[in-house]
């Protein structure tokens, strides 16, 4: 997951160049990504990795940094799982019949 964020924003945001930055690095601090390639982001690791990036979950915390976007992923797709592990499983009356 880890390098595959960090081929994203390679490939995406520093064109193609290997540049020297670490996964701690800010994006927006440094200048890797602006606010418009921040959606285009999230846009990739939703699709990417199946979760919702809600509007509350939309800050800095949780996306300016490779690693912060990779522990956030990690986050979602626990609790996504704890969530479906705790949701009963609910049949149609003719799926019993």
């Amino acid at each position: 997951m880890l390098q595959a964020i960090r081929r994203f924003v390679i490939d995406n945001y520093l064109f193609g160049e290997d540049a020297k930055f670490g996964n701690e690095d800010s994006f927006m601090e440094t200048g890797i990504i602006d606010s418009t390639g921040i959606l285009e982001l999230v846009r990739f690791v939703e699709s990417t990795y199946r979760i919702k990036v809600t509007d509350e979950e939309f800050i800095p915390d949780n996306l300016d940094s490779v690693t912060k976007l990779v522990s956030f992923i990690h986050a979602k797709q626990s609790t996504s799982v704890q969530t479906d592990r705790e949701t009963p499983v609910q049949f149609a009356e003719s799926s019993l019949q």
